[in-house]
C-alpha cells in the first residue's frame, strides 16, 4: 500500500530552492516567521554533493525548520521523513528529524514524541543522512508514534548543540513506507499479486495455489471480483473472501484452515451454493469431520441433493458432522412434490421388487408408494429402467397381482437418496425450519450409524427423517424436538410421519414429538424407544391414532420410560409379504413395554393405548411383556387399555404364550387387565360346580387357557356347615367367550377361593 498512489496524496515537500517562504522557523503553523529573508539562511545553488541546497548558520539553542504544508497522518500508514546534511564551518552541531503533531482541528497533540534521536555531525564535509518513521501506531521501528488523534503533521528537522556552525541541508523527503510494515502488520497476501484475475473467465487456480504457498501461515485475501477455478482447489492457509468464486459442480473447494459455513457462503456469494460446496468438501477429504454452521441460518432455495452436489461419491464411511446452525427454506418451484401413477406387478416370492412397472424412468428413487395392499412408509429404494423394476424398502402385504400405484416424491432439505451408501453421518444442534414447504432429511439406500442429536424439526411438509433403505441401521435420535405441520388438524386427518425405521438397532431417546399422524413407523428389530414424549391429541372428543407403529411381527423392541399422550402403540405385520399364517410357528412376540406413562383425555370409550392389528388370520401372541406402566384417562372413561383391531383378522386366542401383563396402574379404565389374573370368587350358595368369570379382564379379551393356582379363602363347607377338604377339578375355556373357569367339587359346597387364571401358556 502507498497512500501517494492509492489516495492520490502529495507527500514530498518542494525543494528549498523553490523558496524559503514554505519553511517555518517555529512549528510550521500559519502566521509564524519563515526562513524567507532570514540573515542566517541562504540558498546555495550548486553544492558539489547536494546541488541546490539550504545553508543555515546556527544561532539558536534549537534551530527549527518546519514545512508549512500539512502532511496527512492516516491510521495504518507509516511515513519516513529524511534529509541529507553536512557541516561546512564553525562548531559541529547535532541534527534530528522533528515534527509538529496536530489533530483534525489543527490543535497540537500533546504527550507524544515530536522529535527523533539526534545525530552528531563529526567532521566537515561528511554527508550524513538522518531519518525517522512517523505513524499513528507505536510499534517497533516507529520513532514517533502520534496516536489515533493525530491527523496531520508539519515535518522538518532541528539543529541542536553549540551555535555558530554552518550546516548545509539537501531537500527534505517524506515517503510512504507502509509496505515495509505490511507483512508483520496484517499478515496476508493478495491473490491478484500472483496473477489472479477477477473477470469470472480466467482460470485462477494456479494463482490461488501460489498465494497460498506464499502466505506461509498468514492469510490469503480474495479481493472484489469473480474468480473462476476450473478444478479441485485446496487452500492450506486461512482465506478471506471479499470477492467470490465460480467453480464447476464437480470441482471441490477445500478450505483447511477455515472449514465452516460462513467461509463457504462468502466464497460463493450465496448461502445455498456455499452449503452445497461445503457438504461436497465434507464428503471428500479427511482434514475435517465437522462442518460448523457457526450459528448461521442457511436459507435454502432448493433441496441439497447430495449425489448431485458431490458427483462421483458412491460410498462414504468416515464419520461426518453438520452442526450448530439453522436451516431455513425459501419457497419456490424447486420444492414441488411430483406424483407418478403407474401399474406394477407384485410377487410375494420376490417381496422387495415391483415388476413390469410402466413409466419407471419417471419414478424417482425416494418416492413414497401408495396403493392397495401397500403398508405405511414403503419407499422406492432403487430402480432398473431397462428391466422395468423398482426395489422397495419393505414388502407389500396385499399379495401377488398387478395393481395401480401412485409414487409420490416430496422434497427434502438434505436428500441423500442418490448416494448409494453413507455411514456415520451426524446432525448435531441443527434447527430445521421447514415451514410446511420441505421435509427434513432423506437417508441414503444403504448405511448405518446415522445420528440426530439436539436438533429441532419445525413444521415439515410431511416427514422429518425418512429411511428408504437400511441406512437407519443403528440410527441414534437423541434429545430432539419434532413439531408437525398438521398439528391443528384433527388426529384422524393428519398425514405426517415424523420418522420411519426399516433396519435394526435404532435408539430413539429423550425426544419430544408434537401432534404427528404417526411419530414413528418402525420395522426391523432390536429398536430401543425410551424417555420420549409423544402426544397426538387434538381439541375434540374424538378419534385417536397410532403414535408408534411397529410393523415387525417379532420386533425384539423395548419401549420404556416414555410419556405416551393420546396416542396408540399399534403392532402390525403390514410389511410382511404373506400376512396370513402359513406355518404354526408364526407369532407376534418379542416386545417389552415397561415403566411408561400413558395418558388420554376427552377421548372415545373404545380408545386403547396398545392395539395389535394382524393383517392376516392365524396369528398368536408369544412373548409380550407389559409391566409397571401407568394408564390414566381423564375427562372420559375408556373401556380397556389394550385390544385387537380385527379389521383383517383376530388373533388365535387358543394358542397364546408367554404374555406378562402385570404390575400396571389404571385410572379411568373400566376394565383393568392382567395376566396372570387373580380373581377372588365367593360362592354363597352350595354348588358342586362353581363358575368363575374373568369379566373381560384378561388382556386382549383372551380366553381362560390355564389356571395356575386355586387357593381357599377361608373354609369350604357343605350346605350343613361341614368342612370340605376336597380339591376341585378344573375346566378352562368355558362359557360363550371361553373366558370362564369351572371348578368341580365332589359335592355341593360354598365358600371363597382365589383363582389365578392365564390367557396364555407360559414357558
Amino acid at each position: 500500500m502507498n497512500i501517494a498512489i492509492t489516495a492520490g496524496l502529495q507527500l514530498m515537500p518542494p525543494g528549498f530552492s523553490a523558496g524559503l517562504a514554505a519553511w517555518s522557523r517555529v512549528n510550521g503553523l500559519s502566521g509564524e516567521p519563515t526562513w524567507a529573508g532570514a540573515a542566517n539562511a541562504a540558498i546555495v545553488p550548486a553544492d558539489q554533493d547536494f546541488g541546490a541546497c539550504l545553508e543555515i548558520v546556527k544561532q539558536d539553542d534549537v534551530t527549527r525548520i518546519r514545512f508549512t504544508g500539512e502532511t496527512p497522518i492516516l491510521p495504518g500508514t507509516y511515513l519516513r521523513v529524511s534529509a541529507r546534511v553536512k557541516a561546512v564551518a564553525g562548531n559541529l552541531p547535532s541534527v534530528r528529524i522533528a515534527g509538529w503533531a496536530g489533530t483534525a482541528q489543527r490543535q497540537q497533540v500533546t504527550g507524544v514524541p515530536q522529535a527523533a534521536p539526534a545525530v552528531t555531525l563529526k567532521a566537515y564535509g561528511e554527508v550524513v543522512e538522518i531519518s525517522a518513521i512517523i505513524a499513528v501506531a507505536s510499534r517497533q521501528g516507529v520513532d514517533m508514534g502520534w496516536g489515533m488523534t493525530a491527523a496531520l503533521g508539519h515535518m522538518g528537522l532541528d539543529l541542536l548543540g553549540p551555535n555558530g556552525g554552518a550546516v548545509r541541508i539537501e531537500n527534505l523527503r517524506i515517503e510512504d513506507i507502509t509496505a515495509a510494515f505490511v507483512p508483520a502488520m496484517i499478515d496476508w497476501v493478495d491473490v491478484r499479486d500472483y496473477g489472479a484475475k477477477g473477470d469470472g473467465v480466467t482460470d485462477c487456480r494456479a494463482a490461488f495455489l501460489a498465494a497460498d504457498a506464499a502466505a506461509a501461515g498468514g492469510q490469503v485475501l480474495v479481493p472484489e471480483g469473480t474468480y473462476y477455478i476450473a478444478s479441485d482447489l485446496t487452500m492450506k492457509e486461512p482465506v478471506r473472501f471479499v470477492g467470490k468464486l465460480r467453480m464447476p459442480r464437480v470441482a471441490r473447494l477445500s478450505l483447511r484452515r477455515n472449514f465452516d459455513l460462513p467461509s463457504y457462503a462468502d466464497a460463493f456469494g450465496d448461502e445455498t451454493e456455499g452449503m452445497k460446496k461445503a457438504v461436497q468438501a465434507l464428503l471428500d477429504y479427511s482434514d475435517h469431520n465437522i462442518l460448523d454452521l457457526c450459528g448461521r441460518k442457511v436459507d435454502l432455495t432448493e433441496p441439497l441433493v447430495i449425489g448431485d452436489l458431490a458427483p462421483g461419491v458412491t460410498a462414504f464411511s468416515t464419520r461426518r458432522v453438520i452442526a450448530n446452525g439453522q436451516i431455513g427454506i425459501v419457497d419456490g418451484p424447486a420444492w414441488a412434490t411430483r406424483t407418478v401413477s403407474s401399474a406394477g406387478t407384485y410377487d410375494i416370492a420376490d417381496g422387495y421388487v415391483l415388476k413390469n412397472v410402466g413409466q419407471v424412468a419417471a419414478i424417482e428413487v425416494g418416492s413414497l408408494v401408495v396403493g392397495p395392499g401397500v403398508g405405511r412408509e414403503i419407499y422406492v429404494r432403487a430402480k432398473d429402467i431397462g428391466a422395468g423394476t423398482l426395489t422397495l424398502s419393505n414388502p407389500l402385504y396385499g399379495g401377488s397381482g398387478t395393481r395401480s400405484y401412485q409414487f409420490v416424491r416430496q422434497r427434502y432439505a438434505f436428500d441423500f437418496s442418490t448416494v448409494p451408501q453413507v455411514d456415520r453421518f451426524y446432525f448435531m444442534n441443527v434447527e430445521f425450519g421447514l415451514d410446511g414447504i420441505a421435509n427434513g432429511v432423506m437417508l441414503p439406500p444403504t448405511g448405518h450409524l446415522w445420528s440426530f442429536r439436539d436438533c429441532f424439526f419445525t413444521r415439515p411438509l410431511d416427514r422429518c427423517i425418512t429411511s428408504i433403505g437400511d441406512a437407519c441401521q443403528g440410527m441414534l435420535v437423541d434429545r430432539c424436538e419434532f413439531m408437525s405441520n398438521d398439528l391443528d388438524l384433527p388426529a384422524q386427518s393428519r398425514t405426517s410421519v415424523c420418522m420411519n425405521i426399516n433396519a435394526n438397532d435404532a435408539k430413539i431417546r429423550d425426544n419430544r414429538f408434537v401432534r404427528f399422524g404417526h411419530f414413528c413407523v418402525a420395522a426391523g428389530t432390536g429398536n430401543i424407544i425410551s424417555g420420549n414424549h409423544w402426544f397426538q391429541g387434538d381439541n375434540s372428543t374424538a378419534y385417536r391414532v397410532a403414535g408408534l407403529v411397529i410393523t415387525s411381527r417379532v420386533p425384539q423392541a423395548t419401549i420404556t420410560g416414555n410419556y405416551i399422550d393420546n396416542a396408540t402403540i399399534e403392532w402390525t405385520n403390514e410389511h410382511h409379504p404373506q400376512p396370513v399364517v402359513t406355518t404354526p410357528q408364526a407369532a407376534f412376540g418379542g416386545l417389552t413395554i415397561t415403566g411408561n406413562t400413558f395418558l388420554s383425555s376427552s377421548t372415545v370409550a373404545n380408545f386403547s393405548w396398545l392395539v395389535i392389528k394382524p393383517y392376516g388370520a392365524g396369528h398368536i401372541l408369544s412373548g409380550l411383556t407389559v409391566m409397571g406402566n401407568v394408564f390414566k384417562s381423564v375427562y372420559a372413561t375408556i373401556d380397556r387399555v389394550e385390544r385387537v383391531d380385527t379389521s383383517f383378522a383376530n388373533l388365535d386366542l387358543t394358542r397364546m404364550r408367554n404374555v406378562r401383563f402385570e404390575g400396571n396402574t389404571f385410572h379411568g379404565v373400566r376394565t383393568p387387565t392382567s395376566n396372570p389374573l387373580y380373581i377372588s370368587h365367593a360362592q354363597n350358595t352350595a354348588a358342586a360346580r362353581w363358575v368363575v368369570p374373568t369379566g373381560g379382564a384378561l388382556p386382549f379379551n383372551g380366553q381362560a387357557l390355564k389356571v395356575q393356582t386355586v387357593v381357599a379363602e377361608g373354609a369350604i363347607t357343605t350346605s350343613t356347615g361341614a368342612r370340605n377338604n376336597d380339591l376341585p377339578s378344573i375346566q378352562v375355556r368355558q362359557g360363550t367367550a371361553k373366558d370362564q373357569v369351572y371348578l368341580d367339587f365332589s359335592q355341593p359346597v360354598k365358600g371363597g377361593v382365589g383363582v389365578q387364571v392365564r390367557m396364555d401358556n407360559p414357558g
